[in-house]
């Protein structure tokens, strides 16, 4: 079982349309935005919110355990916090709450089997924002913090994603008035050069323990106030992982405005998204390392080469010519960040990696929540196979493991020695597990990740779609069918990822396979069709294909 496992260059808004996730944002389209928000509020679906959406089941017992397991730890890691009142997912783990950085994305990831704990997941930080827009940092299970920003994943994309899968119009408006607020915050507390980029003043800021970068920096704002920037001489930074995450934001805004009717709206903020875009990549890049940096108070590059990169690819921010420069020299090059367990947190072969790696270390160690966040890029920029190499990594450290730990060593897949059941680490386990070998339903159309298991394993994934059918793989004699209402639509014994509409007409294929992958497959007709896809490749199938 251990087998389980588009093409790039479209800007982020062709990305998202392609997704499904702009569907709102003109007016034929908002009329389904609504209709979902009545589906949300309709008592069948609200009897049933508690209801997972995906069921996997496999003969392979170790791997089902380690499912199971990953289940049972997300569960358990559902709580109350003393200063919000619905229950959250929090890290897990030494960590007793909820991170700005992490949470929202973590609760949209999880949202398929609890969709009241990710909208909770965002509406928590939204109630603890202050009156001058600040939002929390984290929120424990006794206080609530403001001592740094912490950003990584923008809150409004999050948010944005979760209420266009979902129908949640509250949510929609919760979220933008909040994020409208968040980024007026930001740009007045943290452009303090007014550079039009966002600032860093403290490690915590980025979320980076006791990493290199932050090297003599302190963890966190004076007086636990994030206004305040300690009186260093390198401070404050321009920062291009923070910056990226307010480009993110901005884009996010956009389309929420337009699904709000608020059209001028989202024209300010497409523009003003531009314009941080294209500082971060005038003011920050260093073509000569292929690589994005801070900038000290002093306009030093802060020269450490680390998951700052991944995190700006994370937000879109470069074209596709300068994401392949990026991409060769730095992110697939084995001897920086492609290691044998990627992503390591800081370059392979840069001076500054932290051995031995200490608990808690984004000083060289692979972080969880850098492996969770790779799909929101790679697959952005066609980079579908290599992304499936990654995640197939990770589960198998993983269930090697046998418990849900915060990082490993990127050279051997070890896991360093630390309290168990990280969130992330069990939403790694069960994502990856559904974008290797399961069904994803990707705005108007389904995504079969079709990956045959050796002749003696079985398997199968049942997803329920928005629209209340049932999507479902089987795998058995090292073949895999694929279903919608249980009838069959393909069948075949290759390694490949075919996309559909809804009625199972095959639109496109991707390969995501490690070598070229002869497609032999029959359709629900018993037809026979073939083709050849090369790895990270994606073609457009004629009906005939």
């Amino acid at each position: 079982m251990m087998d389980l496992a588009k093409s790039g260059g479209f800007s982020r808004r062709e990305f998202l349309t392609k997704l499904g996730l702009l569907a709102a944002t003109t007016p034929g389209l908002r009329s389904r935005f609504a209709l979902l928000s009545e589906r949300a509020a309709s008592g069948k679906d609200k009897a049933s919110i508690l209801e997972p959406r995906i069921l996997f089941e496999t003969s392979d017992r170790k791997y089902q355990q380690t499912y199971s397991n990953a289940l049972s730890t997300l569960s358990g890691n559902v709580k109350e916090l003393a200063e919000y009142a619905d229950p959250v997912l929090i890290e897990g783990s030494v960590y007793g709450g909820i991170w700005l950085e992490c949470a929202p994305h973590e609760g949209l990831v999880y949202s398929l089997i609890r969709p009241d704990v990710a909208r909770a997941n965002h509406l928590a930080f939204f109630t603890r924002q202050r009156e001058d827009g600040q939002i929390p940092c984290w929120l424990r299970t006794n206080t609530t913090g403001f001592g740094q920003i912490q950003m990584a994943v923008p809150i409004a994309a999050t948010a944005w994603e979760l209420a266009q899968q979902t129908g949640d119009h509250e949510l929609l408006d919760k979220a933008y008035a909040s994020c409208v607020r968040w980024d007026a915050w930001l740009r007045r507390y943290r452009d303090t050069r007014g550079m039009g980029l966002c600032e860093g003043f403290c490690t915590w800021d980025t979320g980076h323990d006791n990493s290199p970068r932050w090297s003599g920096i302190p963890n966190r704002c004076p007086n636990a106030d994030a206004r305040k920037c300690p009186p260093l001489a390198g401070l404050p930074r321009l920062c291009p992982d923070l910056s990226a995450t307010v480009y993110g934001g901005r884009l996010a805004l956009a389309e929420m405005a337009g699904a709000l009717g608020k059209d001028t709206e989202a024209d300010h903020w497409r523009t003003d998204a531009e314009k941080i875009r294209s500082a971060i990549v005038q003011k920050l890049y260093v073509p000569e390392d292929a690589a994005f940096y801070d900038v000290d108070a002093q306009n030093r590059f802060v020269g450490i080469r680390s998951d700052v990169i991944s995190r700006v690819l994370g937000e879109h921010v470069v074209d596709r010519v300068l994401f392949e420069t990026i991409y060769a020299r730095q992110i697939h090059n084995s001897d920086a960040f492609w290691a044998p367990y990627p992503l390591p947190s800081v370059a392979l072969n840069d001076p500054a990696f932290v051995r031995p790696i200490p608990p808690n270390s984004w000083g060289g160690a692979s972080q969880t929540l850098t492996a969770l966040r790779a799909p929101r890029w790679m697959e952005h920029y066609g980079k579908s196979a290599d992304l499936a190499h990654l995640m197939q990594q990770w589960v198998e450290a993983i269930a090697r493991e046998g418990k849900f730990l915060q990082q490993m060593d990127p050279l051997t897949g070890r896991f360093t020695p630390d309290a168990e059941s990280y969130s992330p680490a069990a939403l790694a386990f069960v994502e990856f597990t559904w974008r290797l070998s399961g069904i994803r339903e990707t705005g108007d159309s389904l995504e079969w990740n079709l990956r045959p298991l050796n002749p003696d394993a079985r398997a199968s994934f049942r997803l329920r779609l928005k629209n209340g059918r049932t999507a479902e793989i089987r795998y058995a004699l090292g073949t895999v069918e694929a279903l919608l209402n249980g009838k069959r639509v393909i069948k075949t014994g290759a390694t490949v990822r075919l996309i559909s509409d809804f009625e199972g007409q095959l639109l496109r294929a991707v390969g995501i396979a490690s070598r070229s992958s002869a497609v032999a497959w029959q359709d629900n007709q018993g037809h026979q069709h073939r083709f050849s896809i090369q790895p990270n490749e994606a073609q457009i199938l004629a009906p005939s294909s």
